[in-house]
C-alpha cells in the first residue's frame, strides 16, 4: 500500500511544529513526511499502523516515528460517533532532523540523539517510567515559547535515548513504496477493509471500492489478515499463524504463476506439474499451524 506525502506546516516563527488534536480526523490517512514525529495519546484509542507492525494504541501511549516511515493512527469508530462522549487528546510534535543545523547532531555531546533519531526510522514504542516523562516535556512543549521549546524536544529526545526497553515497532527489512499516486484509492481500501474487517472480504469487492479489475494479490490478501490480527488486539508479532499464512499464499502464488507459464510455453508438463503440487499442498497443510 502506498502512502501519501503530508507536507508539515510550521507556524511563523517557529522552527518546529507542536499542536494539540482534540479531534479523531487529524492522523486519520495512512501517511508519511519528512518530519520526525512524537506523538502522546493522553486520551483515544484504536488501532496503530507504523511500516508493517499493526497493533492497538490506548491512552497514555508514547512513540517516536523516524522521518519518511509510513504511519495511521485509525480510532476505534466511538470516537467518531456525535452521539458518543468517546473524546481525543493527543499532543504531537513534527520537526525536521536537521532544524538546529546541519552539523549539530554530529557533535560528540550529541550521539544519543543521533542514534535515537536512527532507531526512530523502524518507528520506537516508549514505554516504563520515560514514557510518563516525555508525555510530560511534551505537554509543556505545548505552551512553550524561544529557547525552551529546543531545550524540552532535546530533553524529550534525550529520555528516550536513555530508555532501556525501546520497542522497535517496523521489521528491519520494510521498504515502503513512495511511489505518489492513486492515494485516494488507498485510503478507501484502507477505510473499507477496517471498517468490514470481521467478515470475509472478496477480492472483487474491495477491486468496486477501489475502481480496479479483480485480480488476485498477495499484498491485499495479507494486508487483511494483518488487520485482523491488529484489530483483534494483537500485533502481528503475537500472532505465529501471520508467517505460515504469509509463506502459503505466496508459495501459491509463485506456483499457480507458474502453472500459467507451462501452459504458454510447455503444456504437455502441466499433468505432472499440478500432481507435485497437490502434494506439497497436503505436506504443507498438515504440519503447518495455520488456521
Amino acid at each position: 500500500m502506498r502512502p501519501q506525502l503530508l507536507k508539515v506546516i510550521k507556524e511563523p516563527g517557529h522552527s518546529f511544529n507542536v499542536r494539540q488534536d482534540l479531534v479523531p480526523h487529524n492522523n486519520n490517512r495512512w501517511h508519511y513526511h519528512a518530519e520526525a514525529e512524537l506523538i502522546h495519546f493522553k486520551k483515544g484509542e484504536g488501532t496503530q499502523f507504523i511500516g508493517d507492525n499493526i497493533r492497538r494504541f490506548k491512552p497514555g501511549d508514547v512513540v517516536l516515528v523516524g522521518s519518511n516511515l509510513p504511519h495511521y493512527w485509525r480510532f476505534d469508530d466511538g470516537f467518531f460517533d456525535e452521539n458518543e462522549r468517546e473524546t481525543v487528546d493527543v499532543r504531537v510534535a513534527h520537526f525536521a532532523e536537521n532544524f538546529w543545523g546541519e552539523n549539530f547532531l554530529y557533535l560528540p555531546e550529541n550521539n544519543n540523539l543521533k542514534t535515537v533519531l536512527e532507531r526512530a526510522k523502524r518507528g520506537l514504542q516508549i514505554v516504563g517510567k520515560p514514557r510518563q516523562i516525555v508525555a510530560e516535556l511534551l505537554e509543556q512543549l505545548i505552551s512553550s515559547n524561544g529557547s525552551k521549546r529546543i531545550i524540552l524536544l532535546m530533553e524529550a529526545l534525550s529520555t528516550i535515548s536513555d530508555c532501556k526497553q525501546l520497542s522497535s515497532l517496523s521489521s528491519i527489512g520494510y521498504k515502503p513504496d513512495f511511489v505518489e499516486m492513486d492515494n485516494d484509492r488507498i485510503n478507501a481500501i484502507y477505510q473499507y477493509s477496517i471498517k468490514n474487517f470481521k467478515g470475509r472480504i472478496q477480492l472483487e469487492e474491495i477491486a468496486e471500492v477501489a475502481n480496479l479489475i479483480p485480480f488476485y494479490d498477495i499484498t491485499y490478501s495479507t494486508f487483511h489478515s494483518a488487520i485482523h490480527a491488529g484489530l483483534d488486539g494483537n500485533s502481528i508479532e503475537s500472532t505465529p499463524n501471520y508467517v505460515s499464512l504469509v509463506v502459503y499464499h505466496v508459495t501459491v502464488i509463485v506456483m499457480d504463476t507458474f502453472t500459467l507459464t507451462l501452459q504458454q510455453f510447455a503444456p504437455e508438463k502441466i499433468p505432472a506439474y499440478e500432481e507435485e503440487l497437490k502434494g506439497w499442498r497436503k505436506r504443507f497443510e498438515a504440519n503447518s499451524t495455520m488456521p
